[in-house]
């Protein structure tokens, strides 16, 4: 049986070699190749040939370009393979930038022990959401429901603004800004 073939797309030379040597471990595993930028990421793509690419989401200067490489990567045509993000950025906004990107996956740099069998899975084409992502999408579902409007609303109260300063900024009245709360509560915490 021949090895899952992993191209390793990480900044932090530190994370390439843990990485690159825990992965290397596994024994149906094998990392190719290592790139630490988003064009490095895209020449070894070409040359490897990697059934599974782990991308970091940050490469450079907290500019998300690892999410720009797994979209250039999974646009290379006669190419089947796999994104799996990987990183240690906390904001929930980047799970669903990550699969909304076409990541196969979403592990956060915490839970690297998960990684190889995230690699086996997105190989086999059963991928699941890790629960590093799972707690984002399902709020993300359920936030659906609100309008543009209400969701605005929800996202600065999020935020930790007060009505009345809601009120300021969206230029609504702190009655009608009472009343979307009460039917955003409605729709996300309201069981019936």
């Amino acid at each position: 049986m021949s090895k899952i073939r992993v191209l390793l797309v990480e900044d932090d030379l530190v994370w390439q070699q843990g990485l690159s040597a825990f992965l290397n471990a596994e024994p149906d595993i094998e990392v190719v190749a290592v790139a630490g930028t988003k064009e490095e990421a895209l020449e070894r793509f070409r040359s490897a040939g990697p059934d599974v690419v782990l991308m970091d989401i940050n490469l450079s200067d907290n500019r998300l370009d690892g999410l720009e490489a797994a979209k250039e990567i999974l646009r290379v045509e006669g190419r089947t393979t796999s994104v799996i993000m990987v990183t240690s950025l906390e904001e929930k906004g980047l799970v669903l930038q990550s699969f909304q990107s076409g990541a196969a996956n979403f592990i956060s740099k915490t839970s690297y022990r998960d990684i190889a069998q995230a690699i086996r899975d997105a190989r086999a084409n059963r991928s699941g959401i890790h629960p590093d992502a799972a707690a984002s999408i399902r709020r993300e579902l359920r936030l659906m429901a609100l309008t543009p409007s209400e969701r605005e609303l929800y996202d600065l109260r999020e935020q930790g603004l007060s009505k009345t300063q809601i009120s300021g900024k969206l230029n609504k009245s702190v009655n009608t800004i009472k009343s979307q709360w009460k039917s955003i509560k409605q729709k996300l915490f309201d069981p019936n």
